[in-house]
């Protein structure tokens, strides 16, 4: 174990990068992370990811599967400006793990395959990145890959991505003969040697000018339609000088109106030192992004990215190791250094800051202190969550968690020697304390503890754990999805008395309401659907405030249980229009307790619908094998929403019910021989038919 100082350098935030790896699963974002890491010194041999010698992919499963499984922290150095790296999941079942990630950076770099362009996946984390306004510059990946097309790729992103590529670079050589790029800021060409260690710097070769030329125009137009100072100048009529187009790219980055593509090989290693330039030019450091907004004592507060500031951090990760308990920070603001007493905000807890660490995935390296702009771990406290904040507790404030997705699957746990069963419950509530989107409860009818996650990859992972890390032999049962339950038709003017006399203070509350359906605003994997939506239509104070708050609160009681088949009930919206009270009767439990019953009998009385939760599927197969898949979706109840051709292959589009997916990568492999593929992306809920709903 190292100990080192901070270093002026190190603590000087302009020369901070905090950014994430995105894409979808087997786009090359590991590869990319790995090269990245070889490249700057870092890790003197490159990982791989098919013979498990990744650095980011330090996990037993996740080098076993080859596919990135829990977002992985390591920091570089590269010109004078230090990288904290993110490599994220690609697959949906961990989503969630891209959504923490995605709360604590700056800026992002998002591979794509050169061969399928935006993928599902792609999409997903694309939209997960807007929403956290989080600047990103593109890696067209896999350049030397057989139908692998910078233009086709680049096509698919201002299509599907909805926003403006600005492509930085033209490729030298096609698929296998793909060996450097033309960089057209500078006109130069970049050569790499066949190892990829070396690259040489030369003149545009004279078979490229032209194509180099023409690509630089409409680089600069491009630019100069989006940035008012380069379209002056590119109006002057003499074209954008290197160092204007290189500051327009650096604010339209920035403020999110387009996007830096750049290209390469990351297997051979071909293309990541202009990767490394750009993101050093064109990414913000955290002080080019606005204070964090928290909240102290319901009031609203700024903290600048400053270490002078009141410590302030947000923990995103935790996890055990043999070191010890992992807590990653995001430090927002402020100063912490080892064996000081910090506050988590949420629950007035006291923890103690024993090491800090700087991580390189599975290694680390002490250091004495973290500023604000670092990506840390610290070990000492205890009880911490991933969603915490940590802050001086002479000066709280509560940061804005990452959100976090309902489970949608579930499947029953057990152990097989019945001395174990205390054990495996401890270790399942570990896990869920790590991850939180995993839940663990038991079922008050059948006794069975169920485990629930985002889908069934992501349960086998948990079971695994349970496995490998406890030494627990458990049996786990078939998955289960998770239903709602919602309106179709509702009914006004529903009146519920609630009135209750046992001797001594008594209850009354009267109320009336209408019950229809709220409609979704849109989105996917649940983002945006329309949950709960409570006013009051009360003329003359004949219900006062603080009793229609409480109405609202047994109406969201209510939801928790719908009469279909005690579901969730999502997309209800409730208006009191009515109500009465009594001078000495009356309080907020009685009216809770009446909305809870009368949004209860409300929705017995309504025309209900069970949703089940499902997911677009794109699957890609052998021209000879379309048929087949064809009939197989169609009797897992799927909807082909389209079909395209790529190079000898079929890839077929369609949604698909969650339920109907399971052991479906069993049956593609049967059905294709092996050759078939195929990836998800939730989309949300849709109504079960009557005929599956008796069963459901």
């Amino acid at each position: 174990m190292r100990t080192e100082q901070h270093r002026p350098l190190e603590s000087a935030l302009d020369t901070v990068r905090n950014l994430g790896i995105l894409a979808h699963v087997d786009a090359g974002k590991t590869t990319v992370t790995e090269r990245i890491l070889y490249t700057t010194g870092t890790t003197h041999k490159r990982g791989e990811v098919h013979d498990g010698t990744t650095v980011t992919d330090f996990d037993p499963q996740e080098r076993d599967r080859g596919i990135t499984i829990f977002a992985a922290a390591v920091s570089c150095s590269w010109a004078g400006h230090r990288i904290n790296l993110i490599d994220t999941p690609g697959h949906v079942d961990f989503a969630d793990e891209v959504e923490r990630a995605l709360r604590v950076l700056d800026g992002a770099i998002a591979v794509f395959d050169a061969v399928a362009g935006v993928e599902p996946q792609s999409e997903s984390v694309w939209r997960q990145a807007d929403r956290h306004a989080v600047p990103r510059i593109a890696f067209v990946n896999k350049l030397d890959r057989a139908g692998a097309d910078l233009d086709t790729a680049v096509a698919s992103i201002r299509e599907r991505l909805h926003t403006v590529p600005l492509v930085v670079q033209l490729p030298i050589g096609r698929e296998d003969g793909f060996r450097g790029v033309v960089d057209l800021l500078r006109m130069r060409a970049l050569v790499w040697a066949d190892g990829g260690d070396t690259y040489e710097e030369t003149d545009v070769p004279v078979g490229l000018r032209e194509e180099a030329g023409r690509r630089r125009r409409l680089l600069e137009e491009a630019v100069a339609e989006l940035h008012p100072a380069a379209l002056e100048e590119f109006c002057a009529g003499s074209g954008l000088a290197e160092r204007t187009l290189a500051g327009a790219l650096r604010d339209l980055t920035r403020t999110g109106e387009g996007v830096v593509v750049l290209c390469g090989s990351a297997y051979r290693n071909r293309g990541v030192e202009p990767l490394l330039e750009a993101v050093v030019a064109y990414l913000p450091s955290p002080a080019d992004v606005p204070p964090v907004r928290g909240t102290s004592g319901g009031t609203e507060q700024e903290r600048a990215a400053d270490p002078a500031e009141p410590f302030a951090a947000l923990a995103f990760k935790v996890n055990a190791t043999a070191t010890g308990r992992l807590t990653y920070l995001r430090v927002y603001s402020g100063t912490v250094g080892k064996g000081e007493t910090v506050l988590d905000a949420g629950t007035g807890r006291r923890e103690r800051v024993g090491r800090i660490l700087r991580v390189q995935a599975d290694r680390h390296v002490d250091v004495d202190t973290a500023v604000a702009g670092d990506i840390v771990a610290v070990i000492g406290p205890r009880t911490v969550r991933p969603g915490a904040t940590l802050c001086a507790p002479g000066a709280p404030l509560v940061l804005e968690p990452p959100t976090v997705a309902d489970p949608v699957v579930s499947v029953a746990v057990e152990a097989r020697r019945s001395t174990d069963t205390e054990r495996l419950m401890a270790a399942l509530v570990r896990l869920a304390d790590e991850d939180p989107s995993l839940a663990v409860r038991s079922d008050p009818e059948t006794g069975q503890t169920l485990l629930s996650g985002m889908g069934e990859l992501h349960l086998e992972v948990a079971a695994e754990k349970v496995r490998r890390d406890h030494g627990l032999d458990v049996r786990v049962g078939r998955p289960q999805v998770a239903h709602r339950e919602t309106l179709v038709r509702g009914i006004s003017g529903l009146v519920y008395r609630h009135v209750k006399q046992d001797g001594g203070a008594g209850q009354f509350a009267h109320v009336v309401i209408d019950v229809e359906p709220l409609e979704p605003t849109g989105g996917e994997s649940g983002e945006g659907e329309a949950e709960f939506a409570f006013r009051s239509a009360v003329v003359g104070g004949r219900v006062p405030q603080e009793y229609v708050r409480a109405v609202e609160a047994g109406c969201r009681d209510a939801l928790v249980e719908g009469p279909l088949g005690g579901h969730p009930v999502t997309g209800v919206r409730v208006t009191l229009t009515d109500g009465a009270t009594h001078s000495k009767d009356s309080s907020e439990m009685a009216f809770r307790t009446a909305g809870r019953f009368a949004l209860r009998e409300a929705l017995r009385a309504s025309a209900m619908v069970l949703l089940e939760p499902v997911a677009e599927v794109t699957v890609t197969v052998p021209d000879d094998a379309v048929g087949g898949v064809l009939g197989d979706l169609a009797a897992r109840r799927g909807r082909v929403s389209g079909s395209t051709a790529r190079a000898g292959a079929a890839v077929i589009t369609a949604t698909v019910p969650l339920a109907e997916l399971f052991g479906y990568a069993t049956r593609l492999r049967g059905r294709t021989r092996g050759r078939g593929t195929f990836t998800t992306r939730a989309t949300g809920y849709a109504p079960v038919p009557a005929a599956v709903s008796g069963t459901a």
